[in-house]
């Protein structure tokens, strides 16, 4: 296994473990170091600190372990192993009601650039750096012989995480064109072929159950709904009515398939291919609905740092236009999933937009990913997704 020499004293973050190593913290590397290759790092002095995935870019190298071992099968099994069985502890993995969680979550789970999502019996798989792609084949092997009984079929989904490299999706073991997954015992139309990350986001699931308990009798509007989720939790929640709305059309088609896979033929739901702020702007006009609970969940308005200026004065706005919309008595769910966004990032962002629309506010619950999505203790850059319930008056 080739090598990388770090910079003096640049060791110090890896003995805390965090696992990524910039480039600017590698003082030499040895020649031939392929991209996605396994690498062995060494401190300055030659002290063997961790091995990883070397990769071009600011983060040069996601460490896979600490400990000075071969990445071969072993490895794949007995990490994946310990992700289902984290699964299986929080009463995921084999569960009546739900049969759609999150296996792998990257450096949440040992395993960087590296998501699976489980949906019935199907595994999407998504890389986010080429070790992780390199290695597609020999993951899916493990995953489904560490599995057995849980997962028979692999589908690999990269095209938009790495569209530098030209991955084709496609089915790694197995097939199924079975594409419904459960969750609480709601059922969706995942589109892991064409949709958005793995299909669906099965990071707001717990989300979507409080919404559930808070939507009995309320005109509810679900903003950038994507596939319905939260319409549809809605709409057992006993919802006077549910009106979704998104840009895509593709969205709405899903949306609209989803709410009739769980309430054929139910008048309460509309859905709208409409800009979201023009659609606000709408709200109360004449012929025009108006809402007393109203979910925001927009997509990352920030990717990286430098967008994070344009990301809080986007969110101060939206915000806004529904602090101004919603009547006295009304209910605010709303998140940022962008990761460079922090929690006093976002509530600052939202208690400006409050204090703009001259609302009173108060905070009910606070929201973040759930349990399958687990956060690295040594790695809290982890922590994406961040909401809000809130009572205005």
């Amino acid at each position: 296994m080739k090598q990388i020499y770090l910079k003096k004293g640049k060791e110090e973050s890896l003995l805390r473990f965090h696992p990524w190593i910039f480039s600017g913290a590698i003082h030499h590397a040895d020649e031939g170091i392929s991209e996605g290759e396994a690498v062995r790092v060494v401190s300055a002095t030659g002290d063997f600190i961790a091995v990883g995935h070397y990769q071009q870019g600011s983060i040069a190298v996601r460490v896979l372990t600490f400990n000075d071992v071969e990445i071969d099968t072993s490895f794949w099994r007995s990490r994946l192993a310990s992700a289902l069985q984290m699964r299986k502890v929080i009463g995921l993995a084999n569960s009546k009601e739900s049969d759609t969680y999150r296996l792998v979550h990257g450096e949440g789970d040992n395993l960087p650039g590296l998501i699976i999502d489980i949906y019935g019996h199907t595994a999407v798989m998504q890389a986010h750096s080429i070790g992780m792609h390199l290695c597609r084949k020999e993951i899916a092997t493990a995953l489904v012989d560490v599995a057995k009984g849980i997962i028979d079929n692999v589908y690999y989904k990269s095209e938009t995480t790495l569209p530098f490299m030209e991955p084709e999706n496609g089915f790694l073991v197995g097939g199924s064109e079975e594409n419904i997954g459960t969750e609480n015992g709601l059922k969706f139309r995942v589109d892991w072929l064409r949709g958005q990350k793995t299909g669906f986001f099965v990071d707001q699931r717990e989300n979507r159950a409080l919404l559930e308990v808070f939507s009995k009798g309320k005109r509810v509007l679900n903003m950038f709904c994507y596939t319905g989720g939260f319409s549809v939790y809605a709409m057992r929640g006993g919802a006077q009515l549910v009106h979704s709305v998104d840009s895509s059309a593709k969205a709405i088609e899903l949306t609209r398939s989803n709410i009739e896979l769980n309430f054929p033929n139910d008048s309460r739901h509309e859905a709208f291919c409409e800009d979201a702020f023009k659609f606000l702007d709408s709200i109360g006009r004449e012929n025009s609905s108006t809402y007393d609970l109203i979910i925001l969940d927009p997509p990352a308005f920030a990717k990286h740092r430098g967008a994070l200026h344009n990301a809080l004065k986007g969110y101060t706005r939206l915000n806004q236009k529904a602090f101004e919309k919603i009547p006295a008595g009304g209910i605010l769910f709303t998140f940022s999933c962008s990761q460079v966004v922090t929690k006093d990032h976002f509530r600052n962002a939202v208690f400006t937009a409050a204090a703009l629309a001259h609302r009173k506010v108060r905070i009910l619950h606070q929201l973040h990913q759930p349990a399958d999505h687990p956060i690295n203790i040594y790695h809290p850059e982890g922590e994406y997704l961040k909401g809000l319930v809130l009572y205005v008056e």
